[in-house]
């Protein structure tokens, strides 16, 4: 997958150094994955949630960090929306951001 835009995750993991090893697995496994739907991820990341629109929110750390990513699945393309903590996560409209 492509997954776009990496600074993003960067520079979250600059301001939150405890990020930055998870993050860094994540962007590296989603950049060898090869997801055709949802289910897809559901099987290597089943506390992940699928919401509309094709969005994805993963636990990063323990469930100390969101993530919420939109995947257009035909062009294999990942787009990072949001990255933040929980109590960021609480504040947004993960179906909009």
């Amino acid at each position: 997958m492509r997954v776009i835009a990496k600074r993003t995750l960067r520079d979250f993991w600059e301001k939150h150094a405890n990020s930055e090893q998870q993050l860094k697995a994540w962007y590296n496994e989603a950049e060898q994955a090869t997801w055709k739907s949802p289910n897809d991820i559901k099987k290597h990341y089943p506390s992940a949630s699928i919401l509309e629109d094709n969005r994805i929110v993963f636990n990063i750390k323990g469930n100390s960090y969101r993530l919420i990513v939109r995947i257009n699945y035909p062009f294999s393309i990942v787009w990072i929306r949001f990255i933040g903590t929980h109590a960021e996560y609480d504040k947004v409209d993960a179906t909009k951001i």
